[in-house]
């Protein structure tokens, strides 16, 4: 027998070869190939289900119509391949069959729509088509020609009549099966879901009395709803014044963060000066202390006892270091003696000075070394230095000098009168009485010892009225008793 051309499975593409049976199909064949299934609904095609399958068993042993031509071609070409393919029934996959069931849950649709010539053009029941008279090959050609437009017309009619795409093989069917068998399960459980459902809503039927109260509290709900929608409205008004508050707080934190940062640097200023001012502060402290030290010093100083250092070396009365007399067994040199004087003589100036006094009659001239004193009303000038030319001279310039220091006397008494009335505590330790001081006489003799004695109580009695003109309150008594113990 030769072999019918085979086909291609429509969902793994493997070739098949279709049996010879499916090209001579018997009416009851087609009938129950054709057969509607159970509960199964057709909407999508305009003919009735008898209608349909009487057309669709005409029209797979009709002629083609010209206008089905080019649907055939392609329908053959989609599904035939070469003859020279394996020839067993069957073709399976290289794997040994499809893996993927899940491909198989959603199959594109494939519908033929039957035109009308088709269904009334032919009303037998024959299941053999009329030919003329072929020849061997043409017979042969003719034959293959009019199977494969068989095969092919029963694969459209059973795919339009399903969602699925014919043919298939035998392992491509039994994936689907299990597929559909699992989709049928699911749906199986689905209803029983439903019906279970179904039943808990008919068991829960509520009563009049529910009903109505179910209905106050959805009217109680609603209100609250309302009330809610209105709190929640005024809630939003109320956050958006605070929003608007917020953003004026905002602005104010800026101006105040702006105002806060000028504070700061204005205190920073301001804080820097206060720290020069105070290290200035402390400067001037500090300047003040060590002025107020130095003054403090100064005040105790006594300028003219540094000035006018008069103190005693042994039998001498001694002026800055100049001694004043001389000894028989101490020769004194005259340029120390006439310093001397010349010293004392300066301090007296400097005392009268000092108080605001005026000598009377006498009128003194500090010059050094070579001082002397002036007799006012006579225009006498009284020499205070002497010579080693003395002993060889006339006696007259003993007597000048001699006067000179008489005078001097004169003029340490008027001060000392004056001191002491000007302070009652102030008394001179040695009074002096014309030529003589303590009864002593200062007049230069041959008795160098008494002479020397007299210029030591002298300068005594000076330095007590230096002392005097240095502070006027001074506690003399203390002073007093120093100087005459000393003296003396």
């Amino acid at each position: 027998m030769d072999q019918i051309p085979v086909f291609v499975c429509q969902r793994c593409k493997h070739p098949l070869r279709i049996d010879d049976s499916l090209a001579d199909l018997s009416a009851a064949s087609v009938d129950l190939l054709l057969a509607p299934l159970p509960e199964e609904s057709t909407p999508t095609s305009p003919i009735s289900e008898k209608t349909g399958i009487r057309a669709s068993k005409q029209t797979i042993f009709n002629d083609i119509d010209e206008d089905d031509n080019e649907l055939l071609a392609s329908r053959s070409n989609q599904r035939s391949i070469s003859s020279s393919k394996n020839s067993s029934g069957l073709s399976r996959p290289p794997n040994g069959g499809i893996s993927n069931k899940e491909s198989f849950l959603a199959p594109s649709e494939s519908y033929v729509v039957l035109s009308r010539s088709q269904v009334t053009s032919h009303s037998n029941n024959n299941l053999s088509l009329e030919r003329g008279p072929l020849n061997g090959n043409d017979e042969k050609k003719a034959d293959w020609s009019h199977r494969i437009k068989v095969a092919n017309r029963l694969f459209d009619i059973m795919s339009s009549r399903s969602e699925i795409e014919h043919p298939m093989c035998y392992e491509c069917t039994d994936i689907l099966i299990d597929s559909l068998k699992k989709q049928l399960s699911d749906a199986s459980k689905e209803r029983d879901c439903y019906i279970d459902f179904l039943k808990k809503v008919n068991e829960s039927v509520i009563s009049d009395s529910e009903k109505i109260s179910l209905q106050k509290e959805i009217q109680e709900i609603k209100s609250n709803e309302l009330a809610a929608i209105k709190k929640l409205k005024d809630i939003e008004n109320e956050s958006n014044a605070l929003k608007k508050e917020l953003a004026a707080l905002e602005e104010e934190e800026k101006e105040l963060d702006r105002l806060e940062e000028s504070y700061w640097q204005e205190f920073n200023d301001f804080h820097i000066q206060i720290q020069t001012f105070q290290n200035e502060r402390d400067s001037v402290n500090l300047k003040y202390d060590y002025d107020a030290k130095q003054l403090e010093k100064l005040q105790k100083a006594n300028v003219y006892n540094d000035t006018f250092c008069i103190g005693i070396d042994g039998p001498f009365g001694t002026i800055n270091g100049f001694r004043l007399g001389k000894l028989p067994n101490v020769p004194v040199e005259w340029s120390e003696i006439n310093a001397a004087w010349g010293q004392t003589l300066l301090l007296l100036s400097t005392i009268a000075n000092k108080l605001n006094f005026t000598f009377q009659t006498y009128r003194l001239v500090p010059l050094g070394s070579f001082s002397s004193i002036e007799k006012i009303d006579g225009n006498v000038k009284y020499e205070l230095y002497g010579s080693s030319d003395f002993s060889i001279k006339t006696p007259l310039l003993f007597n000048r000098f001699s006067n000179g220091m008489v005078a001097y006397l004169n003029c340490l008494q008027q001060l000392g009168d004056y001191a002491e009335q000007q302070d009652l505590k102030l008394k001179l330790p040695f009074r002096i009485h014309k030529d003589k001081i303590h009864n002593v006489s200062i007049k230069y003799k041959s008795d160098h010892e008494q002479w020397t004695k007299a210029l030591k109580f002298t300068l005594t009695n000076t330095k007590y009225i230096l002392a005097y003109a240095s502070s006027s309150n001074h506690d003399w008594s203390n002073e007093q008793k120093n100087i005459v113990g000393s003296s003396r």
